[in-house]
């Protein structure tokens, strides 16, 4: 049993100073005002819970794109050094076999509570908006390949990204909905009509809003608005000032509210590591000033591939926006993404709930990282 005293931290009601956290067996026992508590570490400054990331393929030169647990744990690692605490692994496109091979062997790590659970991006993607997914591997969501995809996952699928305008794109929406997995649309070039469908049909994420789909047209709106405007859905955004403005993070913010909006990391397997050259599936990424891009043939600059991003930089960004301020970025970074896929207390500082929290410096960025009641980061 370990009790922490923290002079500032955010709970569900708000900011409360002076607060004893109560640590036991990686989950947190109580939560009470500190006065009259003997403590065994003071927490200088702002805590905050620990960060959740939806939507990460890799880090610190490694990817969930891999049958290697140790690869994983990498990545896992990567990124509690930026605030991340909880996880779902993102999987990019390749063949259905390899995505077969990949999911299953991240099944035993989501049942040991490792990961939060795994996200498909691809392969029922538009090969119009690929981005940096390989188009050649890009199919339509059969029953077959759907039933295969569930099959493997065994409960442990939290979230699949797919372009509803593909053949059988409405069915597969249906039947991984009716199977408790949280559907995305993303990487799509569906008009409003069809994303209304859809979100009828059971989307209830967008997959990185305004990156690889349409953009918004005063007469033809494209999937942007309805997404920012339903009740029912979650949005993803990128903070890391390339893959948005922060003109457009900050009316995104204005429009959905801090509640339907969820910061992800989108992250590659450069992230955590010097610029160079990575690979993302099969494609190969030049990484220059920190932003990730595809290598073309001609050796033009090719299309944006992931970011290497830590949820934390993003909270800083994010946090430092017009009519942002830090607590709305950590229920970004936090509640919210953690709501959206049904991952229980994460994301919040509550008793019974996980031992995850950040410790922020003074302009809001990682100190110091307890993740299941063990420090990872000081």
């Amino acid at each position: 049993m370990t009790v922490l005293r923290a002079d500032r931290v955010l709970l569900p009601s708000g900011w409360q100073d002076d607060v004893a956290l109560e640590v036991s067996q990686g989950r947190l026992a109580s939560v009470t005002p500190a006065a009259g508590v003997r403590a065994d570490e003071h927490l200088e400054g702002l805590v905050v819970p620990g960060y959740v990331d939806t939507h990460v393929h890799g880090g610190g030169g490694a990817s969930f794109s891999t049958t290697d647990p140790d690869e994983v744990r990498t990545v896992l690692d990567t990124h509690a050094r930026g605030g991340t605490t909880t996880l779902v692994a993102s999987l990019v496109t390749a063949s259905l076999e390899t995505l077969l091979e990949q999911v299953r062997a991240l099944v035993p790590l989501v049942r040991a509570g490792e990961l939060a659970g795994i996200h498909l991006e691809g392969p029922f993607l538009n090969p119009d908006r690929r981005g940096a997914h390989d188009a050649e591997l890009l199919v339509d969501p059969t029953p077959e390949r759907v039933e295969a995809l569930l099959a493997a996952a065994d409960g442990t699928l939290a979230m699949v990204t797919l372009a509803p305008e593909r053949e059988g794109g409405m069915a597969a929406v249906e039947r991984f909905a009716a199977a408790g997995v949280r559907v995305a649309i993303g990487h799509t070039e569906a008009d409003a009509a069809t994303t209304a469908r859809a979100v009828a049909a059971g989307v209830g994420v967008a997959t990185h809003l305004f990156n690889a789909m349409p953009s918004i047209h005063h007469r033809e709106p494209g999937p942007v608005p309805g997404l920012l405007t339903e009740p029912g859905v979650v949005v993803e955004l990128i903070a890391d000032g390339t893959h948005l403005a922060d003109e457009v993070l900050a009316m995104a913010v204005a429009a959905a509210g801090p509640e339907r909006v969820a910061l992800v990391t989108d992250a590659m397997a450069a992230t955590g590591c010097p610029d160079g050259r990575y690979e993302i599936g099969q494609l190969s990424v030049q990484v220059l000033d920190r932003v990730a891009r595809l290598v073309t043939e001609d050796g033009s600059e090719g299309s944006i591939a992931g970011s290497t991003l830590l949820m934390g930089e993003a909270v800083q960004r994010v946090a430092g926006l017009p009519g942002v301020d830090l607590a709305a970025a950590v229920t970004m970074a936090g509640r919210t993404p953690a709501r959206a896929h049904r991952l229980g207390q994460a994301g919040t500082l509550v008793p019974g709930g996980p031992a995850d929290l950040v410790q922020l410096d003074a302009d809001a960025g990682v100190r110091a990282v307890l993740r299941r009641g063990a420090w990872v980061v000081r």
